[in-house]
């Protein structure tokens, strides 16, 4: 009987141990969206254009899609302790996320998301703060302030591969410690212009304690793979059902 008894807490350790140290790579992949612009756009437009510029009338619907299908906005310090401390996740986790500090993403995607208090993801390119276009100071201090997560995606959206050693301050470090003094909090996760990134990259943003980076729809590094989560833009020219198609069919 006590040996049995032993071996039994042995086995409920042992078990207990792997769980918490289960690798992210061996996690299943929360569903993450990726927008850009959010505006109205000609058919004549170019295919950058349509990859990348979502219309206000689409984007309302798609949030209503998700919404209706049961989809839960979860932060990225919710998919940080999911992916390296297993904590547990709503039914229909998603991440909505934004790049490149676009006005519209303030005046029009926020507005669509409070109706079903879904909170996002905004990822800041510093150097376009106040220019026409862009967001201003005030309405990232909004975002933060009102649930929304304030991220960064460096000063002027140069690929990461293209950095010298130099360029890590002018495109990490100070950008970063603007934000934290604009919003007055950590930031905390990081997403690549453009989606590339190297072993230089990662290897940088380890040693700065960002906790997790994000990519765009290529493979996720083996070693590291926090800082390659992965996301899927959504292109303009997707239906509703094709976005919820593709969400659905695309995180394993």
């Amino acid at each position: 009987m006590k040996k049995s008894l032993v071996l039994g807490i042995i086995f409920s350790f042992l078990t207990i141990s792997w769980s918490c140290h289960t690798k992210p790579n061996n996690k299943k992949e929360v569903p993450i969206l990726c927008y850009h612009n959010i505006k109205n756009f000609s058919a004549k437009a170019g295919p950058n254009v349509k990859a990348y510029t979502t219309t206000p009338k689409r984007f309302a619907e798609q949030m209503k899609t998700l919404y209706d299908n049961g989809y839960q906005t979860i932060s990225p310090d919710e998919l940080y302790q999911y992916l390296i401390h297993d904590k547990p996740l709503p039914p229909k986790p998603i991440l909505i996320t934004f790049d490149d500090t676009r006005a519209e993403q303030f005046t029009l995607a926020v507005a669509e998301m409070n109706k079903y208090h879904f909170k996002g993801v905004f990822f800041i390119m510093t150097v376009s703060i106040g220019k026409p276009g862009y967001m201003t100071k005030n309405q990232i201090k909004i975002l933060s302030q009102t649930g929304h997560t304030i991220g960064l995606h460096t000063w002027d959206h140069t690929a990461v591969t293209h950095y010298t050693e130099t360029d890590w301050n002018t495109q990490l470090i100070r950008p970063r410690k603007q934000l934290e003094n604009l919003i007055g909090q950590p930031v905390d996760y990081f997403s690549y212009p453009f989606g590339l990134w190297n072993q230089n990259a990662i290897s940088k943003l380890r040693a700065e304690n960002f906790k997790l980076a994000f990519i765009l729809s290529s493979a996720k590094d083996k070693t590291h793979p926090e800082f390659t989560v992965r996301r899927k833009t959504i292109a303009g020219t997707w239906s509703t059902p094709t976005m919820l198609k593709v969400l659905q069919t695309t995180f394993h």
